[in-house]
């Protein structure tokens, strides 16, 4: 997979429709930061391309026909040991597929609408390893999707109190330096506390760790 920093972030375009593919590769070719290495038009062909290209983020469209985002998400992180950042591509916020998709392990979502620097930074962000948190937008998403629960169960039920609050704060968008304001401790702390969420989770960043959150009840819908 290719290095951020000192080289250009390689991105891959996965999109039924061409028009879309070409706009984005306009755009991010034209970043000396950033580079795409490859595009699939279908679901279906984006393990292939994204075997023989390695990229460090996938934008990825979440409705196509055949296999939609949701499934080649979910294949493309099963299926390598090293696998992109992935950020699902909606043209409706409120887009039922994309908590499917952020369940299968994407980083998060964009609107197709979005601005184009929102789009750059996006693709900056989660490349560093950042996940793309939209809290109200995402609580909207789980009051339709997330399983109902009396409390936390499985992994999530292993969280420390201070744990549990630091995820509870992750999924108000909150900054590690916001939640160690709430919290009254060091950034670092902050840090630690974040990691061992990941850890005991088992996912790769906030936005797994914010929909398992959801999903297990330990955050409901109404408000976390």
């Amino acid at each position: 997979m290719g290095e951020t920093g000192a080289h250009a972030v390689a991105v891959v375009l996965v999109d039924d429709e061409e028009l879309i593919r070409t706009g984005l590769r306009v755009l991010i070719d034209a970043e000396p930061d950033l580079s795409v290495v490859g595009e699939a038009g279908d679901g279906a062909w984006a393990l292939d391309v994204v075997r023989r290209t390695r990229p460090d983020v996938v934008l990825m469209d979440v409705r196509m026909p055949g296999v939609d985002g949701i499934q080649a998400t979910r294949t493309l992180l099963s299926a390598l040991d090293d696998p992109p950042r992935v950020v699902v591509l909606t043209t409706f916020e409120n887009d039922d597929h994309v908590y499917g998709a952020l369940r299968a392990g994407a980083s998060g979502f964009l609107l197709k609408r979005s601005r184009p620097d929102d789009i750059l930074a996006a693709v900056r962000l989660v490349a560093r390893g950042d996940s793309l948190l939209f809290p109200a937008a995402i609580r909207a998403l789980a009051a339709r999707h997330a399983a109902p629960a009396t409390g936390p169960a499985g992994a999530v039920g292993t969280l420390t109190e201070r744990e549990a609050e630091t995820l509870r704060l992750m999924a108000r968008g909150l900054s590690n330096a916001e939640i160690a304001a709430e919290l009254f401790v060091g950034v670092q702390t902050v840090k630690t506390h974040v990691s061992h969420v990941l850890g005991k989770l088992g996912v790769r960043d906030r936005t797994q760790a914010v929909v398992a959150a959801y999903d297990s009840g330990l955050i409901r819908p109404g408000g976390a």
